[in-house]
């Protein structure tokens, strides 16, 4: 009896040990440029205009019954395309859409461009999912909304970016 208390405090003290130290490294700050904190990585992420950003906002639109999340994965003046991850995602109908006919992409001036690929899942079941691409709009205008007509019953959706 007297060895199993012995035992049951050494594990206690190995225990408070080890996450005593493990906390602590976590809680200082790390010189490694791999741990940066959010606002040390915002800051070199912040880019002039027209240029290729590696992280835009992801939007979404949860109008039942589809939830469309769209994020630009290649966009700005330095590329040929402009590319859109789409997810789409039901509990009810199926998505048979066709996203080249229900997408379009209008800039600040009102010009409207269609997508000239989708390279994703087929029509049919609750979860789509794939990419959006459109040819690159010259000169690259301050902000493009991206349109999505006729899905889950929703005459409308808009995603809009700014470029600036």
């Amino acid at each position: 009896m007297k060895c199993l208390l012995y035992i049951i405090i050494a594990l206690a003290a190995a225990a408070l040990l080890y996450f005593g130290i493990f906390n602590r490294e976590q809680s200082q700050p790390s010189n490694n440029p791999l741990r940066q904190s959010d606002s040390e990585a915002s800051q070199q992420t912040e880019q002039p205009a027209n240029t290729v950003q590696d992280n835009w906002d992801t939007k979404i639109d949860d109008q039942p019954p589809v939830t469309i999340k769209v994020t630009p994965v290649e966009f700005g003046k330095d590329t040929e395309t402009w590319k859109f991850q789409v997810v789409f995602d039901t509990h009810s109908g199926s998505l048979d859409q066709d996203p080249t006919k229900v997408m379009s992409l209008t800039d600040d001036n009102g010009n409207t461009y269609q997508p000239s690929a989708w390279e994703g899942a087929g029509p049919g079941g609750h979860h789509r999912e794939g990419v959006l691409i459109f040819n690159a709009i010259n000169p690259v205008p301050l902000n493009v909304e991206l349109k999505i007509k006729d899905v889950g019953g929703i005459a409308e959706r808009s995603f809009r970016w700014d470029l600036e």
